[in-house]
């Protein structure tokens, strides 16, 4: 396939090559999970520590622990985990294993990121402005979202340049990227495919990508109407969400919630869809229940949209609606078994290669089962009212999303690095980087569910007083956690090492196809040039063709998805 010469600017900076727009995905993504780490860093050291100075930092008043603890949440689920999981993976991965060349709108592919960057800048400064950020957690509730400047004359220009408007104003700049490049995904998967790609044929992860775009496209519309409420709040004075004029603070968790809890299966989709594809390569079998895993999935969209409320069960929320929300959630729960199910029948007697990225993908299952697991109970009325505000949903919340956001992103990573560095990482450093990855999380989040389950809210920025009424065992929790957290935080700095000295210095591939998988994009050149394929390839069956087959005289397990075999 011919291509044209690019300057710099065109071929690195405003580049509409979905490539080097999925690794600016990537770079934003990265960047932001260092400030959301290091924020991680400073106030789990104040909850080990409330009285001691924290290195890189100093003191930490209660204001200040607010507006981290904010920030992270913020930070981890809008500006890493999304950007990462489907703008950057679906960026490199869709074209090429649909064997086109690019995304359907390579103009739009390049403004959706452009605005995803501005959303970033525009998070950042909410950092910087008088009064130091936003303090109101990351879930924007009011009354506390909206109380800094909720009155019948607001001063516009410096509740506009507060810290809450700033990160209003960033979430919306933010999705309407995602929904530029969600548009982008599904139009790319339905007019680009290769010849011969019937969707019966196309790889899972595309499946996956398209789901998670459905998801997020009929979930994110309420909210970006109740941030909008939210904002008219703080700056002109409205009193949508002010009980004295006759508002409502509650209607503002309905709109969150009705996006807030699909969100989490946007996330969840990518992630899924990259075990998927990992999985039956290194067990060198035929992923188990294809239709079946499309279905369920469908299944979960649908019931995402209706079991919002299990988040306000303290809410003043109707027993009646309660039990409601809870059946669903639990019904919720089938179809992601059985996907996850899939997977381990994939698993249960194949030839397995235990290569790095698989073990990545079984440490996702194992880990990710607890968080599933653990949101059985809290999706149940009755426990919920228990354990509501604890530290058990805290530990919920990270052992649902840590593995969907870093387990994933680490597997996709070592699967598909050879093909688009052109070189491989050193695998010892990436297995290092597992165990302490998989370990140091386990001792961090594991304590925390203890501490919540006797009773220990979240939210608080010093326990001192609390230790009165509690168990010694409390503060050596805390302290375990924090450590870990530390630990968990500098195993990365192992991974980004690995990243820096393979893409310069790593061992060149000798195969375009080093796991002898069967999708499109390992018949590309590694790294792929611009345009991905020198000849459109053309497909001839499904992605997952794995058994000992004589190929011209030759024994092999694999059949790629454009390999015509003689008749």
């Amino acid at each position: 396939m011919a291509t044209h010469t690019q300057s710099f600017w065109t071929k690195y900076i405003f580049s509409q090559d979905h490539k080097v727009i999925g690794a600016q995905y990537l770079i934003v993504g990265l960047i932001m999970a260092a400030v959301a780490g290091f924020f991680a860093y400073v106030f789990r050291y104040h909850l080990a520590y409330p009285d001691a100075e924290i290195p890189l930092w100093g003191t930490l008043d209660p204001r200040t622990y607010n507006m981290l603890v904010t920030t992270h949440g913020a930070l981890m689920i809008f500006w890493v985990a999304m950007p990462i999981l489907v703008a950057a993976i679906g960026n490199f991965l869709i074209p090429t294993m649909l064997g086109t060349d690019d995304m359907a709108f390579p103009f739009l592919n390049m403004l959706s990121f452009w605005v995803f960057f501005l959303s970033a800048v525009v998070v950042v400064t909410s950092l910087f402005v008088p009064g130091g950020g936003f303090d109101g957690g990351w879930t924007l509730y009011p009354p506390l979202s909206a109380d800094a400047y909720l009155n019948t004359n607001p001063d516009f220009w410096k509740a506009l340049f507060s810290g809450g408007s700033l990160v209003i104003l960033a979430l919306a700049l933010e999705f309407a990227s995602m929904l530029m490049g969600g548009i982008n995904f599904m139009v790319t998967t339905i007019n680009k495919r290769a010849r011969g790609m019937s969707f019966s044929r196309m790889p899972i992860l595309v499946w996956f990508m398209n789901f998670s775009v459905v998801t997020f496209m009929f979930s994110v519309g309420p909210v970006i109407a109740g941030a909008l409420m939210l904002l008219l709040d703080r700056v002109a004075g409205t009193g949508f969400y002010d009980a004295y004029r006759g508002g409502d603070p509650i209607l503002f968790q309905h709109l969150f919630w009705f996006f807030g809890h699909p969100e989490v299966y946007v996330l969840l989709f990518p992630t899924l869809g990259v075990m998927g594809e990992i999985i039956p390569t290194f067990a060198r079998k035929p992923l188990f229940g294809y239709k079946f895993i499309i279905g369920a999935s469908i299944v979960a969209i649908i019931l995402s949209m209706v079991v919002w409320a299990h988040h306000q069960f303290v809410a003043g929320i109707n027993p009646y609606m309660a039990v409601f929300f809870s059946v669903g959630t639990i019904l919720i729960s089938i179809p992601f078994a059985g996907i996850i199910l899939s997977y381990v029948a994939t698993i249960f007697g194949g030839n397995i290669r235990l290569e790095l990225p698989m073990w990545w993908a079984v440490g996702f299952l194992a880990t990710f089962l607890i968080g599933g697991l653990t949101g059985l109970y809290l999706g149940s009325n009755t426990f919920d009212i228990y354990a509501h505000d604890t530290s058990f949903v805290v530990a919920h919340f990270h052992y649902t999303l840590f593995p969907i956001t870093f387990f994933g992103f680490f597997a996709a990573f070592y699967y598909w690095f050879p093909k688009y560095a052109g070189r491989m990482y050193n695998d010892f450093l990436g297995k290092l980087h597992f165990w302490g990855t998989f370990i140091f999380f386990q001792l961090f989040a594991l304590p925390i569910f203890f501490l919540g389950l006797n009773g220990q809210p979240r939210r608080m920025a010093d326990y001192t007083a609390f230790e009165t009424l509690m168990q010694d065992w409390h503060i050596q929790f805390r302290e375990i956690a924090t450590i870990s957290a530390i630990l968990l935080i500098l195993t990365q700095f192992i991974w980004l090492y690995n990243f820096i000295v393979s893409l310069w210095k790593g061992k060149r591939v000798s195969s375009d196809n080093p796991w002898q998988a069967n999708t499109l994009e390992w018949q590309a050149p590694s790294p792929p040039p611009h345009g991905n394929f020198e000849v459109y390839p053309e497909v001839y069956r499904d992605p997952y063709t794995f058994g000992v087959v004589q190929v011209n005289g030759t024994k092999r397990d694999f059949i790629p998805q454009n390999e015509k075999l003689p008749s």
